[in-house]
């Protein structure tokens, strides 16, 4: 049954199921611009809004500082110093205008220490599955609201054991997950 929210969204007339994006390029463009800050792996503090928060399937929702806090405990960089971030697939939320929505995938070598994970390379070459993320904007501000990421929509697709983010990662190369169950 379609949805009776066209005032909301576009509505594509030959079938009224198939909702469009709205067309808001200037939204896009803030998602890639966060997305290339800190090497491609998104921290930038100035382009987070105070009441911002982090989200993933387990992990979170994180405050601010927690995020913060987080991302910057793992230089990514430094242990994967290859590792090309693949971003695609953009579009804003027909039913949510001020979230855009994107596809994360991305490859790399483990050639450098990923403390404090592990603290020698492993030489491993990591294939991320694709992963659905968003980030929702401040409409006034263009800060980042919310971040979204690793939810995996093809386990079969790279070597993280379908995990998405760190995790996935982490079991490509052979590390265990960070947590007590995962040992």
């Amino acid at each position: 049954m379609p949805l009776d929210e066209s005032a909301k969204f576009e509505v594509d007339e030959a079938n009224p199921i198939f909702l469009q994006s709205p067309d808001k390029p200037e939204l896009i463009k803030l998602a890639k611009r966060f997305l290339l800050s800190n090497n491609g792996f998104g921290a930038d503090p100035s382009l987070l809004s105070p009441s911002f928060k982090f989200v993933a399937p387990v992990v979170g929702p994180l405050s601010k500082s927690s995020f913060l806090s987080a991302i910057n405990s793992v230089d990514v960089a430094a242990g994967f110093p290859d590792f090309k971030p693949e971003f695609y697939g953009f579009h804003v939320d027909p039913l949510q205008p001020d979230r855009v929505w994107y596809v994360a995938k991305g490859s790399g070598t483990n050639t450098g220490p990923l403390p404090p994970f592990a603290s020698s390379p492993t030489g491993k070459r990591v294939v991320n599955p694709p992963q659905m993320c968003s980030l929702t904007f401040e409409e006034k501000t263009g800060l980042v609201t919310k971040y979204t990421i690793g939810y995996v929509v093809d386990r079969e697709v790279g070597n993280t054991g379908g995990l998405g983010g760190l995790y996935g990662l982490l079991w490509a190369i052979g590390r265990g997950l960070p947590f007590p169950e995962a040992q």
